[in-house]
């Protein structure tokens, strides 16, 4: 199975699978972070926001990271004690360095300074630099939609391109994410990275000759993704002396949000939303799905159900915890 077909399938309902309910896996992975060196507060909140993602089934950027994260903090790749602080402010931006911390500090910080400028101003725009991963770009998203903001998350990273790497390099791993709110039913998230599947697809030279235009608009995306969220955050194209303090604080973003009012009535926004979406699902969906959702949908859906039922853990996905748990000296959330 190739990488993509694994991603895909990870962030698919496993078939096998032990439910665990979302507080105790919360309550595991605090613990493992806590044990890592980050202190109890910023320890609870990666915790929530991980299951977050697991409870809305992206299991990809879940409660599996932590390990990553954990050893990071533990070899001395993350500052486990950042000291967030403002580098740059206006009325409707913002400059936040994250002290080589894991990138959600930052970012957090950020986006809800953006949210406070954008309904003071109508609008606002935030970069976050020297940190590590920022996780879902749609955490981020979200966030700004719950505030009725339309929002835009996207990241770049440090890179060093050297002659004969493809032409997609210079944004692997970068995100887009885009929302916008609706009134009853679900808002629209659509969180992706723009060249992941041209890394990772077996099926990559086929698609570069059957739909070239394609191929051209993901490079694109990411092109834009490296210069937004990398170079003007000054994360440097070349190695050298640019190197960050710590090793794996290499990343940076950017966020933008406005208000719906600058444009249109909100709840007329809202309730155009509600309208769309209600005709997609009218739709014929795509081959092997069995309607069609406006994205985060799905996500939504999942989100409900999860949190009545328990988070479903897969085989793969409960290994990787146990041995988190073997690692950290702290009991696995489940018999």
């Amino acid at each position: 199975m190739s990488a993509a077909e694994s991603t895909y399938k990870l962030n698919l309902p496993p078939e096998e699978f032990v439910r665990i309910p979302g507080e105790q896996l919360r309550g595991f992975v605090s613990e493992v972070l806590l044990s890592a060196g980050l202190a109890s507060g910023r320890s609870e909140t990666l915790a929530t926001l991980l299951v977050e993602n697991d409870l809305r089934g992206v299991h990809s950027h879940g409660t599996r990271l932590a390990a990553t994260y954990a050893s990071d903090l533990r070899e001395g790749r993350l500052n486990a004690s950042p000291t967030i602080s403002v580098e740059r402010e206006t009325p409707v931006s913002l400059v936040v360095d994250g002290d080589g911390g894991p990138g959600y500090f930052a970012m957090l910080e950020a986006t809800h300074r953006a949210i406070a400028k954008a309904e003071a101003g109508g609008i606002a725009v935030v970069q976050t630099r020297n940190h590590g991963h920022i996780g879902a770009a749609g955490i981020y998203t979200r966030l700004g939609i719950s505030h009725n903001l339309l929002t835009f998350v996207t990241g770049g990273h440090r890179t060093d391109l050297q002659p004969g790497m493809p032409v997609y390099s210079p944004a692997i791993g970068s995100p887009m994410s885009f929302g916008a709110p609706a009134g009853e039913e679900a808002p629209l998230v659509v969180d992706f990275s723009p060249v992941y599947d041209l890394r990772t697809s077996p099926h990559r030279e086929q698609i570069e000759q059957w739909i070239p235009g394609t191929v051209f608009r993901c490079i694109g995306l990411g092109a834009i993704a490296q210069a937004w969220g990398g170079i003007l955050a000054e994360s440097g194209i070349a190695g050298g002396d640019t190197a960050p303090e710590y090793e794996a604080a290499d990343q940076s973003a950017l966020l933008f949000a406005f208000q719906i009012g600058l444009f249109i009535d909100p709840a007329q926004f809202k309730s155009e939303m509600d309208e769309f979406a209600r005709r997609v699902a009218t739709l014929e969906p795509l081959d092997g799905f069995e309607r069609s959702q406006l994205a985060g949908g799905p996500e939504a859906e999942r989100e409900r159900d999860y949190a009545l039922k328990g988070i479903p853990i897969g085989p793969e996905h409960q290994q990787a915890l146990k041995e988190l748990a073997t690692i950290s000296g702290i009991e696995p959330p489940w018999h």
